[in-house]
């Protein structure tokens, strides 16, 4: 997926469907690697579109909106950040895959088969139940995964809410397939089972009968999300819930879900969002005593300790009632309104630079990649009240100028032109 050009374009048909894993063998099947679309910059309308679709169904259904404001802009702000490195480079998970396809591959499945097509849709989705798994169950992989579950809401905003770095070890259980199946063929579905897993988070889709047995659906993943403690470690499923079943850590929904970590992280601030677990087990770490333990800090489950079990103790887990009040900023409604504002312009050099990243020199990439992430730190900061937010966002609307008086940027307002160019005389 690196030749922007030798991509060929998704159909608003085939963009509806390939949120919903309905994508036919015959036209997602590509015998190169450069072939396949970037199915998911591709998707950003369609997530759009069925957030505002949720918002209006909740609207009609309950009368209020499905979340709050400041915690969905930090869910996409994370969403974002994860998708920024690959501006720059393959990611890990399709350059790892390529390596051992190319000097350990075993035998080549025909990349045009429908056998090979529907395999790779079984193996990616196996492979990802088991390490989304150990993404709960080992702490150095919870404390990337933790960011999305960080959120104290459940709705299609919390689906964008991804860790940064989570995929420098999620590569690992995918690569047995590298074996046998052409990188290409998996290419596709490894973007297929993220986007499938974007509609299932949401309150507004009750129960589906009979696809309850098969496929991960909302009310499953609702309990996977829960803080509860009959939701802890259940319902991994990425598209089929029968590794689940098959495996012993499916539970159905029943009581009130209670959203979030079992110790809420209280802030919007992106960075403490993707990072703090990270300073959590570097200040047990080193507080634990014996090699071992210290050991056992890192690849053990969050919860563990020494004394006990692998996974912690779940009497530890803090009982929820029901009645917990999500963190909320404290923000004014025109503060609010302002960074929404700042949020949409920077979306959309976001959607601008991945569009234009073939024709972009490498400084501009980076220096849009800077000003994106201070974009998006500095709401964090005027979400959280922070006591420099406004020192931080004066700075980063002086650099906006700079940029645009350098050509890094370019103003949205046609009739903003006159102004930069008569600045930049001056």
């Amino acid at each position: 997926m690196k030749n922007p050009e030798a991509q060929q374009d998704v159909s608003v048909s085939q963009g509806i469907r390939m949120m919903f894993y309905m994508m036919k063998p015959n036209e997602t099947s590509f015998q190169a690697l450069e072939e396949v679309p970037d199915y998911v910059q591709k998707a950003t309308p369609y997530f759009i579109s069925l957030m505002l679709l949720e918002l209006v169904v909740s609207w009609i259904r309950k009368g209020k909106p499905p979340g709050r404001l400041d915690d969905a802009l930090t869910s996409m702000s994370a969403g974002i950040l994860s998708r920024l490195p690959s501006l720059f480079s393959r990611s890990i998970e399709l350059t790892s895959y390529i390596y051992i396809w190319e000097n350990y591959s075993i035998i080549s499945l025909p990349w045009d088969s429908p056998w090979t097509w529907y395999l790779t849709f079984l193996g990616v989705d196996f492979g990802y139940y088991w390490f989304h798994r150990m993404a709960h169950e080992v702490n150095i992989l919870w404390a990337a995964h933790q960011t999305h579950h960080s959120s104290e809401g459940y709705n299609l905003s919390t689906a964008l809410r991804q860790s940064v770095f989570q995929i420098y070890t999620s590569w690992i259980f995918y690569s047995p397939l590298a074996l046998f199946i052409p990188p290409s063929v998996y290419a596709v579905h490894l973007q297929f089972n993220l986007l499938y897993q974007f509609w299932i988070h949401t309150k507004v889709i009750d129960n589906l009968g009979p696809l309850e047995l098969i496929l991960n659906t909302p009310s499953h993943h609702r309990v996977h999300h829960g803080r509860n403690r009959y939701c802890i470690d259940k319902n991994y499923a990425g598209t089929l819930i029968i590794w689940d079943r098959i495996f012993g850590t499916f539970e159905a929904e029943n009581e009130k879900v209670v959203y979030g970590l079992t110790h809420p992280i209280n802030t919007f601030e992106p960075f403490k969002v993707q990072f703090h677990h990270l300073v959590n087990i570097w200040t047990t770490f080193w507080a634990t005593p014996g090699f071992f333990n210290k050991f056992s800090v890192m690849f053990k489950g969050p919860g563990w300790s020494p004394g006990k079990p692998r996974l912690g103790l779940s009497e530890e887990i803090p009982e929820v009632k029901g009645n917990e009040v999500p963190f909320s900023s404290s923000a004014s409604q025109l503060l609010r309104i302002y960074v929404v504002v700042q949020f949409a312009l920077m979306l959309t050099f976001y959607e601008e630079t991945f569009a234009d990243k073939a024709a972009l020199s490498q400084v501009t990439l980076l220096l849009r990649v800077c000003f994106i992430i201070l974009t998006l730190t500095s709401i964090g900061f005027l979400l959280d009240q922070k006591p420099k937010a406004a020192v931080l966002e004066t700075f980063r609307c002086l650099l906006f100028l700079m940029l645009c008086r350098f050509g890094h940027l370019k103003p949205f307002i046609p009739s903003l032109s006159f102004t930069f160019e008569m600045w930049t005389v001056l």
